[in-house]
């Protein structure tokens, strides 16, 4: 592989650096997030990959770092840009499942619930007490990919005047539409 690289113009090579490290990072980011989601397998094949890159990438850097720091360089550069993309790919595929938590008004509850039952959705309502008046906690439990579409239609039919925490949920069992 050093032969191989060292026939090629230098800067190409911090590009295939720069490339393969950001391939790497990315498959990286993308193998925790399956590990955390429970999805063991598909995390164990990319794991392989990004060890394979890993190691042509490391001894290739290795061996010329004293000689090249500009390798060094485009070899962080990949690492960030990794990083970044392999985030910005999870949050697209949205792996996994969401927990809505809403603080409302009767009305808007009303207006929440409604919605829900119309889309096959399961929630449950507890009644209780804000600082000023009486309002309603709403749980809904969702795959991850629809919660903003869910978010937005609440948000829309009640003129933003909901209070909303969302969390991921690393398990959950049974429940009304949840079953599989």
């Amino acid at each position: 592989m050093s032969e191989f690289l060292s026939s090629i113009h230098p800067a190409f090579v911090c590009i295939i650096i720069c490339a393969a490290k950001i391939i790497e990072i990315t498959i990286q980011s993308l193998k925790t997030c399956m590990m955390v989601k429970g999805q063991r397998l598909k995390a164990a094949g990319l794991g392989f990959v990004e060890c394979a890159i890993w190691g042509l990438v490391i001894s290739t850097i290795i061996s010329t770092l004293g000689d090249n720091l500009l390798l060094l360089l485009f070899y962080c550069i990949g690492y960030a840009t990794g990083l970044f993309l392999g985030s910005t790919i999870e949050n697209k595929i949205a792996l996994g499942t969401s927990n809505l938590e809403l603080i409302a008004s009767d009305e808007s509850t009303e207006k929440i619930t409604e919605y829900l039952k119309s889309n096959d959705r399961g929630y449950t309502v507890f009644e209780g007490h804000g600082s000023v008046d009486k309002m309603n906690m709403i749980f809904i439990v969702l795959p991850r990919k629809e919660t903003p579409r869910v978010l937005k239609e609440i948000k829309k039919s009640c003129d933003g005047k909901v209070f909303v925490v969302a969390s991921e949920v690393s398990k959950y069992a049974g429940g009304y539409g949840m079953m599989k």
